[in-house]
C-alpha cells in the first residue's frame, strides 16, 4: 500500500515592497489548509526580478507573517529539505530544466533585439493577428545558434508552442471548477529564461513547485490566465502538476481591484494602528468565504451538496479559522473588503480578550505605548491599564483608541470643552456643590470596595438629597470625567480610586464658581478653567 503523501504548500511573494492584505490572505489560506490537513507550508522568496526588488522587503514579509501568527515550516531562517528558499540561489536548476526543453525541441534560443521585437508586435497587430512574435529565431539552424552563442550574442530562451505535447484535460480548479481553454490569450512563445540567465515566473514556479514537492498551489486569481502555460510546461517536462486553487481577488470599497498602488493595503499600516491580528485574519478569511457546491447533483440526489461557510460576521481566532477551513467553502466571487466589518470584528475580538486575565494583561502592556504617546501621566502602569480596559469593553475599536476614548482616566477632565460646559446647562451652582460635597463626605471615610458598593453609596446620597436622579448623576459624571458618555459613574470612580475621586470632586467644587459665575442656573455656562494634568 502506497504511503499517504501529506500536503505541502508554498507562499511565494516577491520582495518588491511591504506585505499587503492580498498576500496575507494567501498566506493565511495556505497556513489554514496545511494545518487542517496535517501538512506543511514553505515561504519561498521569488526574487528573480532584481530591478523591482525593494531592500528589506523580506524582513517586512517575515515580520507581517509573525505578527499574524502564520508560522511557516520551511523558508528563510527555517532550514529544511527543500532549500534554498530564494529563487536567486536556484539559478542552476532553472538552467538545467531550460536545457531539457532545448534538447527536446520544446524551447529555442531567440536573439531578436528589443527594437525588432517591438516592430514585430506592431506589424502583427496591424495585420489583425493575435500573435505577439513571428518565431523568427525558431528557423535558425543548430549551427547558427551555436555560433551566435559562442560569439556572446544576447539571447533568451522561449517556449516553442508549435509542438506542445498532448496532455489530458486539467483537473478542475479547487475553487473555480472547470476552466475554459485560454491558450488564445497567451503570448506567442513566451520567454522562459531571460538574457541575464534569470528565469521568468512561469519557468521558476513550475520548476520550484516540482523540485520542492508542492502538492497544492493556492495563489491569486490573477494567475488563472497563466495556468495553461504552466500546464504546458509540466507536460513538456514530463512532470505531474500539483492541484491548483486560485483565490478570488479582493476589491476596494469602491469596487476597484485592490493593489499595492491604491488604497490602504499594507499590513504594516494595520500593525501600526493597533488592529488585532486575529481580527484582521478573521476579516480576510470571511472575504470570499461562502457556501460553495462541493459535489454535483447525481441521479440519486435531488440537489448538489454544499459546504456551509461561517456567517459573514462570525468571530474566529486563527485556530477557529483552521478548524472551519475548507476549500470547498470558498467562493470564486470577488469580494469587497468592508472596513466597517473590520471595526466590528476588532471590537469584538478585544471584548473576547478582555474577559481573559492573561489576555487582558497582554493588552495592557500593548496599550501602555499609546497612553505614553498621548499623555505625560503617571497613570500608565499595566495594573491600572487593566482596570481601564475592563470598564471600556465594547467602547473602543482598537487599543489605539484607548487614550482618546477616556482621557479622564489619565489626566484631569477637560472641563473647558464645549461638551463639558453643555452638561451643566440649567444646573444651579449650589446644587452642583451640594452633590459633590455630599458625595465626597459619604465615601471619604467608608470607601466602597466594589463598583456595586459605590453605586449603592451614590444612590443613598441621592435619596438623602432628593431631586431627579439623572441630574444628580450628570453632575457627578461632569466632575469625574467631563464627558456625557462612557462607563457608569461608579465604574469611573472605582478605577480612579478613593484618593483621586475625592480630589477630583473637591477640585470641581472649588472651581465651579468660575465656571458658573453670573450664569448660575441658566442655560449657558461660561468657559471653564484650563485642563489640569
Amino acid at each position: 500500500m502506497a504511503a499517504v503523501v501529506k500536503p505541502l504548500l508554498r507562499f511565494a511573494p516577491s520582495p518588491t515592497g511591504p506585505l499587503h492584505l492580498g498576500g496575507l490572505r494567501t498566506a493565511l489560506f495556505n497556513h489554514a489548509f496545511a494545518r487542517k490537513t496535517g501538512g506543511r507550508w514553505i515561504l519561498r522568496i521569488e526574487d528573480t526580478d532584481a530591478a523591482r526588488a525593494v531592500p528589506h522587503s523580506v524582513e517586512g514579509i517575515q515580520h507581517g507573517l509573525s505578527w499574524a501568527g502564520l508560522d511557516y515550516d520551511f523558508g528563510p531562517g527555517r532550514s529544511g529539505p527543500h532549500g534554498p528558499y530564494y529563487q536567486s540561489e536556484r539559478l542552476d536548476l532553472y538552467q538545467h530544466y531550460a536545457k531539457k526543453l532545448l534538447d527536446t525541441g520544446h524551447a529555442y534560443r531567440c536573439f531578436c533585439s528589443a527594437d525588432r521585437l517591438s516592430q514585430t508586435r506592431e506589424r502583427l497587430a496591424r495585420a489583425g493577428l493575435n500573435s505577439t512574435y513571428d518565431k523568427h529565431c525558431l528557423t535558425l539552424t543548430p549551427e547558427e545558434v551555436a555560433r551566435r552563442v559562442r560569439a556572446g550574442e544576447t539571447n533568451v530562451i522561449r517556449l516553442n508552442d508549435s509542438i506542445l505535447p498532448a496532455r489530458a484535460a486539467p483537473e478542475p480548479d479547487l475553487i473555480f471548477g472547470s476552466l475554459r481553454d485560454a491558450h488564445a490569450s497567451l503570448p506567442t512563445d513566451p520567454i522562459l529564461l531571460k538574457s541575464d540567465n534569470f528565469p521568468t515566473y512561469h519557468l521558476a514556479s513550475v520548476v520550484d513547485d516540482h523540485e520542492m514537492g508542492i502538492t497544492h498551489v493556492l495563489r491569486g486569481e490573477e494567475w488563472l490566465a497563466s495556468l495553461p502555460l504552466h500546464l504546458d510546461l509540466y507536460a513538456a517536462l514530463s512532470l505531474a502538476p500539483p492541484k491548483f486553487a486560485h483565490l478570488p481577488l479582493l476589491l476596494n470599497p469602491d469596487g476597484t481591484k485592490m493593489s499595492k498602488r491604491k488604497g490602504d493595503v499594507q499590513v504594516v499600516d494595520y500593525m501600526q494602528r493597533g488592529w488585532e491580528p486575529d481580527a484582521v485574519l478573521n476579516w480576510l478569511a470571511l472575504a470570499g468565504w461562502g457556501s460553495h457546491t462541493a459535489e454535483p447533483a447525481t441521479p440519486e440526489s435531488e440537489a448538489p451538496s454544499t459546504v456551509k461557510a461561517p456567517d459573514s460576521t462570525t468571530l474566529m481566532s486563527l485556530s477557529e479559522i483552521i478548524d472551519n477551513f475548507s476549500l470547498d467553502a470558498l467562493t470564486h466571487r470577488r469580494t469587497i473588503l468592508d472596513p466597517v466589518k473590520l471595526e466590528y470584528l476588532n471590537k469584538h475580538h478585544l471584548m473576547r480578550m478582555w474577559s481573559d486575565e492573561p489576555d487582558r494583561r497582554a493588552l495592557a502592556l500593548r496599550a501602555q505605548r499609546y497612553v505614553k504617546e498621548a499623555f505625560e501621566t503617571k497613570y500608565d502602569q499595566p495594573e491600572y491599564l487593566e482596570a481601564v480596559i475592563k470598564v471600556l469593553q465594547g467602547r473602543v475599536v482598537t487599543l489605539m483608541d484607548l487614550p482618546t476614548a477616556a482621557p479622564y482616566f489619565f489626566v484631569e477632565p477637560a472641563w473647558a470643552d464645549a461638551e463639558a460646559r453643555a452638561m451643566l446647562n440649567a444646573t444651579p451652582v449650589d446644587f452642583y456643590k451640594r452633590v459633590l460635597q455630599g458625595t465626597a463626605e459619604r465615601i471619604q471615610d467608608a470607601w466602597p470596595s466594589s463598583v456595586q458598593a459605590i453605586g449603592d453609596a451614590l444612590h443613598a446620597e441621592h435619596a438623602a438629597m432628593g431631586g431627579k436622579v439623572g441630574k444628580f448623576m450628570t453632575v457627578l459624571r461632569h466632575a469625574v470625567s467631563g464627558v456625557r458618555n462612557g462607563p457608569s459613574v461608579a465604574e469611573i470612580m472605582h478605577v480612579l480610586g478613593r484618593d483621586r475621586t475625592i480630589a477630583r470632586l473637591a477640585l470641581a467644587s472649588l472651581r465651579c464658581d468660575d465656571w458658573f459665575g453670573k450664569h448660575a442656573g441658566t442655560d449657558s455656562v461660561p468657559e471653564g478653567p484650563p485642563n489640569v494634568n
